[in-house]
């Protein structure tokens, strides 16, 4: 596999990750201990991801990894304030499990 090809699947699997966090913290008072967490938990999976997919420490990967990680974020707050306008019962800060209430 190319280090291009590596580099996407990385950053691909760096911005599937990162929506329910997003998700997660859109959903809790700012700057508060669960609100640190939907941002740090994710961290430990990409470092893994970057060991595993072999694309290494270089600056050039930050940029990439960076952006996906915080384009997660983004995209996971905006399905929750976007499911929070159009749902009239309250939501929870799971994605998985408000999805899961939305299908049954």
């Amino acid at each position: 596999m190319t280090f291009q090809v590596a580099l996407f699947i990385v950053s691909l699997l760096t911005f599937l990750v990162n929506i329910p966090f997003g998700y997660w913290r859109a959903n809790v008072k700012k700057f508060s201990v669960q609100w640190y967490f939907a941002i740090h938990l994710p961290v430990p999976a990409i470092i893994a991801l970057r060991i595993i997919g072999d694309i290494g420490f270089h600056w050039s990967t930050y940029i990439v990894l960076v952006a996906a990680y915080f384009f997660g974020q983004f995209i996971g707050g905006r399905i929750f304030t976007w499911r929070a306008q159009k749902q009239k019962e309250p939501l929870s800060s799971c994605l998985v499990m408000d999805f899961y209430r939305c299908i049954n």
